[in-house]
């Protein structure tokens, strides 16, 4: 696996494999990589030439400097299994590799930036587009994957890709579930033991609304899931949400209809997002 740390590194090998008419496929992460990850990378090699991995913990997304001080960052752990995966590239910068001092970026994203995790998180998403919209620029991507535990992400990355006109097409990939249902999230780590069973109530309210749709009535159906995890031990809700699945400021779609569930939560010091999708 070739590893290169420099915008400019990155730049001339991307343009040079587009050059020779491969098509390349890009996973952006922050490190700490788990099955999900793993996941979004056999998918790029399924429906690419050259997969490219960025590991960038992006300080402009964090609210809280502590919470960016404690992201885990096991790099060589991270190497080693995209290299076990055959991984093409990895992309590996530093901070001042990507950010100059003075730099400032606001796009209008419909606000898809001000809901949910936006609404708990202000300022996210904004650090979000800024630094995929570097990462698309250095790497020079066909396609790009996600995780869908991350949806409203995925959404705004997209509502980005065509203000910006951006020539990359993204491909939204299912989440990776550990055997007893819980999201597989790089902050899983920082679960205490009962924390850890306590969590599984997320995945439990989901699959009660998904068990329930087109039976009930979407504010019913919000309702008893959400009083299911207030009632659940360790469990302090941010939100639940059922969301029409391309437009989440809609939060009533038709009954039975396409939609999204959503779920935020925290369990000690550790937010935990999930969802699912409601066909």
């Amino acid at each position: 696996m070739k590893i290169l740390r420099t915008r400019s590194e990155i730049s001339a090998y991307t343009l040079q494999q587009k050059q020779q008419g491969k098509r390349i496929g890009f996973v952006p992460t922050m490190g700490a990589l788990h099955q999900g990850h793993i996941s979004l990378i056999n998918l790029a090699k399924n429906k690419s030439d050259l997969v490219v991995c960025s590991i960038f913990v992006n300080p402009t997304q964090f609210n809280d400097p502590k919470d960016l001080e404690k992201y885990p960052r096991p790099i060589e752990h991270d190497i080693a299994q995209l290299e076990a995966v055959a991984c093409d590239v990895l992309f590996l910068p530093e901070v001042e590799e990507m950010y100059s001092s003075d730099e400032k970026w606001e796009l209008a994203l419909d606000g898809l930036d001000e809901i949910l995790e936006g609404k708990h998180r202000p300022g996210h998403y904004q650090g979000v587009t800024q630094i995929v919209f570097k990462l698309f620029q250095y790497t020079h991507p066909d396609i790009a994957f996600f995780g869908q535990k991350d949806y409203q992400q995925v959404q705004v990355i997209e509502k980005m890709v065509q203000k910006l006109k951006l020539a990359v097409a993204l491909e939204m990939c299912p989440i990776i579930r550990e055997a007893d249902g819980l999201a597989m999230s790089s902050r899983n780590v920082h679960l205490s033991p009962t924390e850890r069973v306590q969590s599984l109530a997320l995945y439990q309210s989901l699959m009660h609304i998904k068990e329930g749709w087109g039976k009930k009535s979407i504010e019913i159906l919000k309702q008893e899931a959400t009083e299911f995890l207030e009632k659940s031990p360790g469990i302090n809700v941010g939100y639940l949400e059922i969301c029409a699945p391309n437009n989440l400021q809609n939060n009533h779609p038709a009954t039975g209809s396409e939609a999204v569930a959503l779920v935020a939560a925290s369990l000690g010091q550790t937010r935990l997002i999930d969802n699912i999708l409601l066909p």
